[in-house]
C-alpha cells in the first residue's frame, strides 16, 4: 500500500474509514464552507479527510486503508488523495444506508478483511501516536472487539468547552474515540448495534434498543464501572470486548458542529506553531 514500513511491533491490519455524510451539503459542518460533503471541509488549511488518512498512513499500523463514502469522486478532492488512490495507498468502498450496513458491506468486498479497524473521517485531531497506542492495546489482548475510550477528566483538563456527552459510570465518565477493532468473524455480530447510527452518549434510548433492558438499567443507574458494563454488553452480544483507554484529551473530539470545528482548528494551529518552533 505504502512505501512506509509497517510498525515493527504490529502485524498487518486493515482500516476502514467511515466518511459518508447522510446530510450532504446540508450538514452543519459542510455549510461552514459551502462544501458538498462534510469531510471535504478544510481545517487549518487542509481537507479534513486528508488529515485523517495521513495520520493512518503515518502510524505505520496498516497495510490497507479503505474509505467508505458515497462515491469515489469525493476521494479525489485533493492532489494527495488522488495520488493515494492511484498508488493504491487507499481504496474506495461504497457506503450503504447506515453505519452497520456500510461496515458489513465493506467486509463483503474487502479480501480477507479481518482484523478490521474502524474509524471515522471527522476525527481530524487523531495523531499517528494515538493510533499506535490503540493498536498496541488491541494487539496486547485477544478479545473479539476493542473500543477506544478516554476518561472525562483527561478531556476536560484541556477542553472544558468540548460539549462532549460523557458516559457517566460507577468509576467515572468516559467518551468514545471513534476507534473500533474487530478481530475475528464472530466480532461482526457486534456491528449491528450501530444500525441506529451510534452516538450513544447523546441518545441514551439507543443504548436500550441496541443492548437491551439490563445493560440500559446498569448504565442509567451507574451500577458498574466501564469494564463491568463492557463485559455485560459483550455477553449480550455473545462476543468478548476490551476497552482500550487512551490518554489523549483530543481523542474523542470529532468535527460535527461549529464548536467542535473551532476547537479542532485552534488545536491544529497550536500544533503547527509548536512544530515550527521545534529544533
Amino acid at each position: 500500500m505504502s512505501s512506509r514500513p509497517l510498525h515493527e511491533s504490529f502485524p498487518p491490519a486493515t482500516v476502514l474509514v467511515m466518511a459518508a455524510s447522510r446530510r450532504g451539503e446540508n450538514d452543519p459542518v459542510a455549510l461552514l464552507q459551502n462544501k458538498s460533503h462534510k469531510c471535504l471541509v478544510e481545517i487549518d488549511g487542509q481537507v479534513m479527510l486528508e488529515r485523517v488518512i495521513e495520520a493512518l498512513i503515518d502510524s505505520g499500523c496498516f497495510n490497507r486503508i479503505y474509505v467508505s463514502v458515497e462515491n469515489e469522486d469525493i476521494l479525489r478532492a485533493t492532489p494527495r488523495m488522488i495520488a493515494w488512490l492511484d498508488e493504491g495507498r487507499m481504496s474506495f468502498v461504497l457506503s450503504r444506508g447506515n453505519l452497520a450496513d456500510s461496515v458489513l458491506s465493506a467486509v463483503d468486498v474487502i479480501p480477507n478483511p479481518l482484523p478490521l479497524i474502524i474509524t471515522t473521517g471527522d476525527n481530524a485531531l487523531h495523531t499517528p501516536e494515538l493510533v499506535r497506542d490503540f493498536m498496541r492495546g488491541f494487539w496486547t489482548h485477544d478479545e473479539d472487539v476493542s473500543l477506544a475510550f478516554t476518561r472525562d477528566d483527561v478531556v476536560l483538563r484541556d477542553y472544558a468547552n468540548s460539549g462532549l456527552a460523557f458516559h457517566m459510570l460507577k468509576d467515572g465518565g468516559y467518551s468514545a474515540c471513534n476507534l473500533y477493532a474487530l478481530r475475528r468473524e464472530r466480532s461482526l455480530s457486534a456491528v449491528r448495534v450501530f444500525e441506529s447510527g451510534g452516538q450513544f452518549g447523546k441518545r441514551h434510548k439507543r443504548i436500550l434498543k441496541a443492548f437491551g433492558v439490563t445493560p440500559f438499567i446498569v448504565y442509567k443507574l451507574k451500577l458498574m464501572g466501564l469494564h463491568g458494563l463492557i463485559t455485560l454488553i459483550g455477553r449480550k452480544l455473545r462476543v468478548t470486548i476490551d476497552p482500550v483507554l487512551l490518554d489523549y484529551p483530543f481523542g474523542p473530539i470529532d468535527v460535527d458542529n461549529k464548536n467542535s470545528f473551532d476547537i479542532t482548528e485552534e488545536t491544529l494551529k497550536k500544533r503547527r506553531g509548536a512544530a515550527a518552533k521545534a529544533p
